[in-house]
């Protein structure tokens, strides 16, 4: 289906080539949705920078929006990739899975990936109950601007692997069992 391939280092701009360089030091690889990224000699640059900016999430709370907002657009790539990131940042396998439905034992979690999955699935728009939630468990306006920004950076990416289906380069995550 996909004409798309994961593209080297030799066969990107200076600019990637020395973000793949960085990255590999950081990570030990270069993920291959970031090398598809580098089909653009701006885009991976212009990425990075917006997914490492200033956020009043914790990385628990990020991951929990990736899984949900990876789950609500069928990204398998994204799911596993952020299966990983939850487990680095202490979520257990079942605690992912519930993420990923948009739930959460934790009452605050669940108020946040609640929040998350309905503005993802509906483009923007919630409930007023949902959004209540999300005030109620203690997020601000500057949160909620932040989760908004947050599911930004997960459908760009989502959206880029479903359209191209280069190969998923993480452990595969498990499937959820919807009922």
């Amino acid at each position: 289906m996909s004409n798309f391939s994961v593209p080297t280092k030799e066969q990107v701009s200076t600019e990637n080539q020395t973000i793949f360089d960085n990255l590999t030091k950081a990570l030990g690889f270069v993920p291959n949705l970031y090398a598809t990224i580098a089909y653009s000699d701006t885009g991976l640059g212009r990425y990075l920078a917006f997914q490492n900016a200033k956020t009043s999430l914790s990385n628990k709370e990020k991951e929990a929006v990736n899984l949900v907002v990876s789950q609500v657009n069928e990204c398998r790539y994204c799911q596993s990739a952020h299966t990983l990131l939850g487990k680095m940042n202490g979520f257990s396998e079942e605690e992912i899975l519930d993420l990923r439905a948009g739930e959460s034992s934790n009452a605050k979690l669940n108020a946040l990936v609640a929040f998350a999955k309905e503005a993802t699935a509906q483009k923007g728009r919630v409930s007023e109950s949902v959004l209540n939630a999300f005030f109620n468990a203690g997020y601000s306006k500057g949160a909620m601007v932040d989760v908004i920004l947050q599911i930004s950076d997960k459908i760009a990416m989502n959206y880029l692997h479903n359209l191209t289906q280069i190969p998923i380069d993480f452990p595969v995550a498990t499937e959820l069992q919807t009922a």
